[in-house]
């Protein structure tokens, strides 16, 4: 069966979200992923990593650690990050370079060659919670809190 060039045909996507986190910052680095894979499974890794680091860097490697937790069959893949330098630096838009992290920069571009479709998209950071206390709980860290708004209006006003 064919599909008419007006039909969308659903790739089976993998989706990835991560984040890094260094503490101090630069100091001890923990990572968090969380993928979904197309049919809605969820796998989740939380990992100290050896070395210090900056915060730039735990991104980078999250990044790298969910792309090689991705099977060889995936093809597709939308990842996720709160981390505007890095989503910048992937996609080589106007970023300045970070030239102590190149060479990390230039083996993810590498792996991100490996899939036919990659989308790289920045996210606000209350929307990748889930990969930022994976993160920090690497570190032994506990999750941030949510920022609640506080209403200053009296009752009944």
């Amino acid at each position: 069966m064919s599909t008419s060039p007006c039909e969308t045909v659903a790739l089976p996507t993998w989706v990835v979200h991560c984040d890094g986190s260094a503490l101090p910052n630069p100091g001890r680095m923990g990572l968090g992923v969380v993928i979904r894979a197309p049919d809605g499974e969820r796998h989740m890794l939380s990992q100290a990593v050896q070395g210090v680091g900056c915060n730039n860097e735990a991104e980078l490697r999250a990044v790298m650690t969910g792309l090689h937790s991705l099977p060889h069959s995936c093809r597709h893949v939308v990842i996720y990050s709160d981390n505007s330098i890095l989503v910048s630096q992937l996609m080589q838009l106007d970023a300045r370079p970070v030239a102590r992290l190149a060479n990390l920069f230039n083996e993810a571009r590498t792996l991100l060659n490996r899939f036919d479709t990659v989308a790289l998209k920045w996210i606000p950071r209350h929307r990748n919670a889930e990969a930022d206390a994976l993160a920090r709980g690497a570190l032994g860290l506990a999750p941030k809190l949510a920022r609640k708004t506080v209403s200053t209006r009296q009752p009944g006003s």
